[in-house]
């Protein structure tokens, strides 16, 4: 059960003023499953996670429900705009994706871009986003997607300084409760373990995993407080 690609082509939503992504020269990642599934801290300043969430927010998100697991489709009911723009897409590989990824192979192919599919995600209180698995997407002349690239917008409560104490009085800033990714094996069993047993938002962090044959089963759990934001694209291997 994964998410309609049929939706993707609703009408577009109105051309949004995306942030200027700063090049990163010091981006780490943190491997939670070797190269199946690993974290990259600070792929997004908090300025730039900001700008986007207000991007997205003046272009309008729609509600984007499913037929539920009965009609084989995981249960969902989280907010989306769904854009095709690879000008974002090639901005924000440039930023720092095309070096870090530049050593993993995959079948004897390696990573050259993002899907100009980019999706934004908006889950407030209660929404989530039910047990599922991403299908890898052939996008031609030798190019299919082989991760999914979730970047967090907004994130669980961290230390803040007193600059930080009039960005807070905002529902987009107000830290998030809930809305794990959590990671599962094939018996059900979670495999991934950021913090306890989930990987938990954090404002600008990545999080990659391998989809297609073998996208391991996860969800992304509900919101109790605060709004979670996700950046989706996907990790294009030829």
């Amino acid at each position: 059960m994964g998410e309609r690609r049929a939706a993707d082509n609703k009408k577009a939503p109105p051309k949004a003023k995306w942030p200027v992504l700063q090049p990163k020269l010091n981006l780490q990642i943190t491997r939670l499953k070797d190269n199946d599934l690993f974290t990259v801290q600070n792929f997004f300043t908090p300025a730039e996670s900001k700008a986007f969430i207000k991007a997205a927010e003046s272009a309008g998100f729609e509600p984007q429900g499913s037929l539920g697991p009965a009609k084989g489709e995981a249960y969902r009911d989280n907010d989306r705009i769904a854009v095709n723009d690879p000008a974002l897409a090639d901005m924000v590989w440039q930023s720092g994706l095309s070096k870090l990824l530049s050593d993993i192979k995959i079948r004897g192919k390696v990573a050259v871009g993002l899907n100009p599919n980019i999706r934004f995600y908006r889950y407030k209180v209660g929404q989530c986003f039910g047990r599922h698995i991403d299908e890898s997407v052939d996008l031609g002349e030798g190019k299919h997607t082989v991760y999914t690239l979730l970047v967090y917008l907004s994130g669980a409560a961290k230390t803040k300084d007193k600059s930080d104490s009039n960005n807070m009085k905002d529902s987009a800033s107000e830290p998030i409760v809930g809305g794990e990714t959590v990671f599962y094996g094939s018996r059900n069993r979670v495999v991934a373990e950021a913090s306890s047993l989930y990987v938990a938002p954090a404002e600008g962090m990545a999080l990659l995993h391998i989809h297609g044959d073998k996208c391991m089963l996860h969800e992304a759990r509900n919101v109790s407080k605060g709004i979670k934001y996700v950046f989706r694209s996907d990790v294009v291997f030829a």
